[in-house]
């Protein structure tokens, strides 16, 4: 059952948000994107506990929740209307339509959280990461890469949530999001997952970096 979102997602308050003391202006905005089955959630949220004060930037979706889900830890599951209504006011800093479903990035929770210095962590897609670079240009952006196109597809097979059709369409969307990563050259740093404790300790160990440097240099 969908759900409307919280206020603590919508709102246009960049300009009227209320300054606090300890505001600082200098949080990090990190980026994860890679295709379906490279493991990117699994690296993102171990970024997020490996890091002190790292934070999860939730998405809001029209998608159904499934049994496993949490609203507002894995997603905050919202309406069409609603959905559309947050587009219409500006409340997203990026959002997409894929495969019938819609995903937005809540401007208001990550702009307020960056300005309280912390570090922020966006699982988003390539088209959505390029939205987010031209808004916020010192966000750190990594792209998990599988080891080759065949483990991936081997990857997709293996979780047995989809028919063949789904899968070999979701193969195909993982090649394109793959090519644009290498065009638009939008990404810090590819990381490839072939071995997940390595991947996840090459990510935590890029960020970890990242934030202890100003973005300028």
């Amino acid at each position: 059952m969908m759900t409307e979102p919280t206020q603590s997602i919508t709102g246009r308050t960049d300009a009227t948000r209320h300054k606090l003391p300890t505001d600082t202006d200098d949080g990090l905005l990190v980026i994860v994107s890679g295709p379906s089955g490279v493991g990117k959630t699994t690296i993102t949220r171990s970024i997020e506990r490996s890091i002190p004060g790292a934070v999860f930037s939730v998405s809001a979706t029209t998608r159904q929740p499934t049994p496993a889900d949490v609203e507002g830890v894995d997603y905050h599951f919202v309406t069409d209307e609603t959905f559309d209504r947050m587009v219409a006011d500006g409340d997203f800093l990026e959002w997409v339509d894929l495969f019938g479903k819609k995903y937005g990035t809540p401007r208001k929770w990550v702009t307020e959280q960056l300005a309280r210095g912390r570090l922020v962590i966006l699982e988003i897609d390539v088209v959505g990461a390029r939205k987010v670079k031209q808004q916020i240009t010192d966000a750190f952006a990594l792209f998990v890469l599988p080891p080759s196109e065949t483990v991936l597809l081997e990857r997709l097979r293996a979780r047995k949530r989809e028919s063949e059709e789904a899968i070999r369409r979701r193969f195909a969307e993982a090649q394109r999001e793959i090519a644009q990563a290498r065009e638009w050259g939008i990404y810090d740093r590819m990381i490839v997952n072939d071995d997940l404790d390595k991947a996840i300790a090459e990510a935590v160990g890029a960020v970890r970096d990242r934030s202890r440097r100003p973005a300028t240099q």
